[in-house]
């Protein structure tokens, strides 16, 4: 029998095992496109020496301060978010400047919606993400630990 391969197996950790930590994050004067990205990392888990891609092993990220996220060069006012409602000539665009005038937390909870696995899986790791406008939040009984993302390379 040594012409088969030797069977690889995918670690799995059972969801009961899985240690869920909570995580503030302060987006004041963070760059919207890097924290997105950190924060979808964290979401998926992928800062664990036990991540598999098939299982929601991430954190929940609460996110404070939404409102004063920046962004680089023109994008302010080049950015365009397109929605459709599906009939002739529903076709809506709003630039960034006016998404974050209109409601802040939509567009960092849409950058990071983008950045996760689409599907059931990505849908469920992106409820474990909470973001707020100031400095309030309703999740101080969880305890959660604050973490400035660093810059990866």
């Amino acid at each position: 029998m040594s012409h088969l391969l030797p069977t690889q197996r995918t670690p799995l950790t059972a969801e009961k095992n899985i240690d869920k930590k909570w995580i503030l994050v302060d987006a004041d004067g963070q760059n919207l496109g890097r924290l997105s990205a950190q924060i979808a990392y964290r979401l998926r888990g992928k800062h664990r020496v036990d991540f598999s891609t098939h299982q929601d092993m991430g954190d929940f990220v609460v996110v404070i301060n939404a409102e004063k996220i920046k962004v680089t060069g023109k994008k302010l006012d080049q950015k365009i978010y397109h929605k459709h409602s599906g009939y002739t000539g529903g076709l809506t665009s709003m630039t960034l400047r006016e998404k974050l005038d209109k409601n802040p937390v939509s567009a960092l909870e849409l950058a990071v919606r983008r950045m996760l696995p689409k599907g059931s899986l990505g849908r469920k790791m992106f409820r474990n993400l909470k973001v707020y406008t100031g400095t309030e939040h309703p999740h101080q009984s969880q305890k959660p630990e604050s973490w400035t993302p660093a810059h990866r390379t």
